[in-house]
């Protein structure tokens, strides 16, 4: 019976590292999937920024003709 046992801690144990494994992995993804969701929303803040100045420029411009 001891083979047997030590067979079965010797599985649940390696069960037991292949889930911690999976779940590391998932939310090693989903930190990367929120990361890019942030950088693209910083991108697009940039570029409303951007536009916005550039139309303030241009009617700054016109105003003053």
């Amino acid at each position: 019976m001891g083979f047997i046992d030590d067979a079965k801690s010797t599985a649940e144990t390696a069960g037991r590292k292949i889930k911690d494994a999976f779940e590391d992995t998932t939310d090693r993804i989903g930190d990367k999937v929120d990361e890019a969701k942030a950088n693209a929303d910083v991108k697009k803040a940039e570029a409303d920024r951007d536009r916005v100045e550039k139309r303030n420029e241009v009617k700054e411009e016109l105003r003053d003709n």
